[in-house]
């Protein structure tokens, strides 16, 4: 890299949950010399039916170098393909006027796919998180493997991921075996205390906690949403232990769980919050007696807290997991089983499958040192 050239790196962020794991690659970046961090807020950040996520990225100091609406207000697949046109549209604008040497994007979002599309026909080098995952998201799983293939650089969670980004004809050199950066925050941040948390929210430390988080499955028609979440609900209310019941993503079908969740407000022991910041989630995650739900934090950053994960359906079938997980379908009885077992039979120390807690410092690192060129910029499938 030339002396005094600093690498303009744009990181694009749609939603809570994946801010809240780009943020410590953010945190490398600007404590670099060699990089200028831009970032694209977009999507669901913007919407206070989802919590107006904007407010945590500027309280924790980052500059917002550009702002996209894309998110539909209504609730349906049609919506969903719609977003991701006006996501190109905004992200393209945007980009072309901040002009980023890298554009840095995470998972399987629509809001990730709209930035990879206006990235690679922009002639801009993408490097893309978290490929190579095998969950069944629905929807998004087919925005994971598309964004792989519109990927310059990979940086896969685990070898196996790894091996899936290789297996989908791309070049061994492009993939670099990072770890999951949701576990940075995790291993290297001072979180709350379990006394702290507990008065913040108003918990008894004495009795059961429960951390529930569910989204739709757009794949499994989101007609059925409200009766999985409904079930999931019902089951709470049948244990009446203390819980914490957070809003899903705004998916198609989201808006209709929110209203289930919303008719269970009337029960003294069932919080209710739109969005909760990722520090006090982690940290409710270190007090928690068990999360029930379908959230890949529950795969991933539940595990260095050994804590047990009640995961209903189908949509991380197939991600790799420790022994902390019990799998449940939608039914309310099996859900309380599930969570009753749970409760006893807690995990006391799980096997870590997602890395060491390096990933923003690696993803940096790789980023500084990879040379952009045409042998980079023009790919060309393996076999």
């Amino acid at each position: 890299m030339k002396k005094n050239f600093k690498r303009k790196i744009c990181v694009i962020t749609g939603t809570r949950a994946e801010y809240g794991l780009l943020k410590p690659i953010m945190k490398a970046i600007m404590k670099s010399k060699n990089f200028e961090l831009q970032l694209l807020v977009v999507g669901a950040h913007l919407m206070p039916k989802f919590g107006k996520t904007i407010n945590e990225i500027r309280r924790d100091g980052f500059q917002i170098s550009g702002l996209v609406r894309m998110t539909a207000a209504k609730d349906t697949k049609k919506a969903m393909a719609q977003s991701i046109g006006r996501g190109i549209i905004g992200i393209s604008s945007a980009l072309d006027r901040i002009k980023p040497d890298i554009v840095l994007v995470l998972g399987d979002r629509i809001e990730s796919l709209a930035g990879a599309i206006a990235t690679v026909y922009m002639n801009i080098i993408l490097a893309h998180i978290h490929g190579g995952d095998n969950p069944r998201a629905g929807l998004d799983e087919y925005a994971r493997h598309a964004i792989t293939k519109l990927s310059h650089i990979h940086f896969p969670a685990t070898k196996k991921s790894a091996e899936r980004i290789i297996k989908m004809g791309e070049d061994p050199r492009r993939v670099h075996v990072v770890g999951a950066p949701g576990l940075d925050s995790v291993l290297n941040e001072r979180l709350f205390s379990r006394i702290e948390i507990a008065k913040k929210y108003k918990l008894d430390l004495s009795k059961p906690i429960l951390l529930i988080l569910q989204h739709s499955v757009t794949t499994d028609g989101i007609e059925d949403a409200p009766k999985q979440m409904r079930e999931t609900m019902e089951a709470i209310k049948e244990i009446g232990h203390q819980s914490i019941v957070i809003y899903p993503n705004a998916d198609a079908g989201g808006r209709k769980i929110i209203k289930i969740i919303e008719s269970y407000r009337k029960y003294p022991f069932i919080r209710i919050y739109k969005n909760i910041i990722h520090k006090d989630y982690l940290s409710l995650m270190k007090a928690a007696s068990a999360m029930v739900g379908n959230s890949s934090s529950g795969i991933i950053e539940a595990t260095p807290f050994s804590l047990p994960v009640v995961n209903i359906g189908s949509r991380q079938e197939g991600r790799e997991r420790a022994e902390n997980i019990i799998d449940a379908d939608y039914d309310k009885e099996k859900i309380k089983k599930a969570i009753k077992k749970s409760l006893k039979e807690r995990v006391k120390k799980c096997k870590n499958l997602y890395g060491n807690g390096r990933a923003g410092i690696k993803i940096s690192e790789i980023l500084s040192r990879i040379k952009i060129d045409k042998r980079l910029i023009q790919k060309k499938i393996t076999y």
